[in-house]
């Protein structure tokens, strides 16, 4: 089990090749497009001039390092947004808590929702649930069920399911997981951030090379970069806003 964790753990530390250019990490429609609304975000956009974000995660959802959470995917988010969005006051707070299961994220949550007010919270989980054993029946009432909350408190979600490593996929699978996620965001009306297709699709593309690891953090920031950037878009699109 600890092999395993250190080899998440390793995963955003991946080297290799990158393709140039502006598509150097395009994402195809049927991975991000979504028929769900962000009618919160566009309400919040409309009536203030802003976009308050809330990112409750683990440990994928930064990077290590002093110097980690400027280039981790919620403040890439942040940045990107804000070029999209000139004249909208964006704030992405980062509630980040390395090797928390779903339950113990969603038992914060209430706090979290109190403190930020925000529009749309992105929730990324499933990674300490598989890693744990966490039955997914489990683990889904535990997402619904805080789904459920957030949207009571008035704010949009977007779920981000795990990353994609070649090196895990063999030893630990999170597909029962990755279903439970779509399944609730389907039943709730929530975004899903498929971050595993996404990085399934970049690896298989040569976009990025996960095979290999290093203890640099160039590759990671990249892949972090990426996923900012279509987080941004994927909101912009599910809230209908104009970039």
């Amino acid at each position: 089990m600890n092999f395993i964790i250190a080899l998440l753990a390793a995963l955003m530390l991946a080297s290799g090749p990158a393709v140039a250019g502006a598509e150097e990490c395009a994402v195809p429609d049927s991975l991000i497009t979504s028929d769900n609304d962000l009618t919160r975000v566009a309400q919040q956009i409309k009536e203030r001039h802003q976009l308050d974000i809330s990112v409750v995660g683990t440990g994928s959802s930064t990077l290590p390092g002093p110097d980690g959470a400027k280039f981790a995917y919620p403040a890439r988010l942040e940045e990107a947004l804000k070029q999209k969005l000139p004249g909208i006051a964006i704030k992405v707070t980062a509630h980040v808590q390395s090797r928390q299961t779903t339950a113990q994220m969603a038992a914060a949550l209430q706090k979290i929702l109190t403190d930020d007010k925000p529009a749309l919270v992105i929730w990324q989980a499933g990674t300490f649930d598989a890693v744990n054993g966490v039955e997914p029946d489990t683990f889904s009432a535990k997402l619904a069920a805080g789904v459920a909350a957030i949207n009571a408190a008035g704010a949009d979600v977007d779920l981000l399911d795990m990353q994609y490593s070649p090196h895990t996929a063999a030893m630990l699978d999170v597909t029962a997981y990755a279903d439970v996620m779509r399944w609730v965001a389907q039943e709730h009306g929530a975004l899903l951030f498929d971050r595993l297709e996404i990085m399934r699709h970049w690896s298989e593309e040569g976009t990025f090379d996960l095979y290999a690891a290093t203890k640099k953090y160039d590759m990671a920031r990249k892949v972090h970069d990426c996923i900012g950037r279509a987080l941004a878009f994927q909101i912009i699109n599910a809230a209908h806003l104009t970039p």
